[in-house]
């Protein structure tokens, strides 16, 4: 498995394991390449409804005159002083720490080391700058209303964001005696994301974010319905190249006959997996030496075969279904019915509520399913019904 890049250009090219590109987390470029492929489905969707005229331009943006754009570099200049001025106090004491960065980047930004000094001219100069930026716009034309595809970046931002944070406090309450033995370890981890976790609170801070720019909640979710299915595929793509613990229970049965795949998909013991996790693998070089004991279901794959199949029912109904919402109740009904059967050989501590020993997934994916269930029906008998051209 390639644990980051450097082991993925040793078994391609030969080059050495853990040498610079090692700071390129593969679970990470998986992390980032689903917003950059979730961000231009949700343009291409929102295009097309714009198109279609089913959505139109947002509510009006505040004057350049009105008080509340005066102050708004306040709050620019916060957020960018905030964040520049942490990488610049950061960034010496990566330079003299990479050896250890390359192995564990986490631990190294979250960690309290670093030149405060340098972090507080950097923060100083980008406040300034911001400041001047947002005094010469005070005498530019007037801002006009904005296409919903022009908040894209927005949205990406602010759901990487959310996503992100939800997925992981999520995983922590999945893992509590994890959390318990390593709390900073385990909640600055960059693996191990809980995808509800970060449905839920990425979706309430969108609901929000939706109605503040006058756009319709119902349209939205439909957009990112498809963004939704493929990106969790995405992802798993990540869990199960890196082996960060997404995978299933212990598989000894012998490969069935009727199986016609390759044997790593029925049972994998994930090698070089990102946890080091099981026995040492003999002869092996490098920081990542450790296969799994026992054979397990590599459950990734199955979800990215299911995410794609999902991403590609959803990509058929976008432009059938009547009513705004319906596409994305039908996505939430088939990711929670998914997730329920596969946590079902998922490695997950379980809960003895009602006799039944679910995971905290499997109760949320019954959520999932009957919400998507009730949505659907509400959406058929209520919803705003969408005018599409005649074909």
């Amino acid at each position: 498995m390639y644990p980051d890049l450097s082991y993925f250009f040793h078994d391609l090219f030969g080059t050495s394991v853990d040498n610079t590109t090692s700071i390129f987390k593969t679970f990470g470029l998986f992390l980032a390449l689903t917003f950059v492929v979730s961000a231009w489905i949700l343009a291409k969707e929102l295009n097309r409804m714009e198109k279609e005229g089913t959505i139109g331009k947002l509510k009006n943006i505040a004057n350049p005159s009105d008080k509340s754009h005066q102050n708004s570099w306040i709050k620019d200049a916060v957020i960018n002083s905030l964040l520049l001025g942490f990488l610049a106090y950061k960034i010496p004491y990566i330079s003299q720490n990479f050896s250890e960065f390359k192995v564990n980047p986490a631990g190294i930004l979250f960690s309290s080391g670093g030149n405060l000094l340098l972090g507080l001219i950097a923060a100083s100069v980008v406040a300034y700058l911001v400041y001047l930026t947002h005094r010469k716009s005070d005498h530019a034309a007037p801002l006009v209303k904005e296409w919903p595809h022009q908040k894209v970046g927005d949205i990406i931002i602010i759901a990487a964001i959310t996503g992100i944070m939800g997925a992981r406090i999520f995983s922590v309450l999945e893992n509590w005696q994890s959390f318990v033995a390593d709390p900073i370890g385990q909640l600055f981890s960059g693996s191990g994301l809980t995808i509800y976790g970060g449905i839920i609170l990425a979706g309430l801070t969108l609901v929000w974010y939706s109605r503040y720019i006058g756009l319709r909640t119902s349209h939205l979710a439909d957009a990112a319905a498809p963004c939704l299915a493929l990106g969790y595929g995405i992802g798993r793509m990540g869990c199960q190249f890196s082996g960060d613990g997404d995978w299933g229970i212990p598989n000894l049965a012998a490969k069935p006959d009727w199986f016609f795949l390759p044997d790593w998909v029925w049972a994998y013991d994930y090698p070089r997996n990102v946890l080091r996790e099981g026995v040492p693998i003999q002869d092996c070089v490098g920081h990542y030496c450790n296969r799994l004991a026992d054979l397990v279901y590599p459950t990734p794959i199955y979800e990215i075969t299911i995410a794609l199949i999902t991403f590609g029912l959803l990509w058929y109904l976008r432009t059938r279904l009547p009513r705004a919402g319906m596409l994305f109740f039908v996505y939430l009904f088939l990711t929670g019915l998914a997730r329920f059967f596969v946590e079902g050989i998922r490695v997950n501590e379980r809960y003895d509520l009602l006799g039944l020993g679910w995971s905290l997934s499997q109760w949320i994916a019954v959520l999932f399913m009957l919400g998507g269930v009730a949505g659907y029906f509400w959406t058929r008998s209520t919803g705003k019904e969408i005018n599409r051209p005649a074909a």
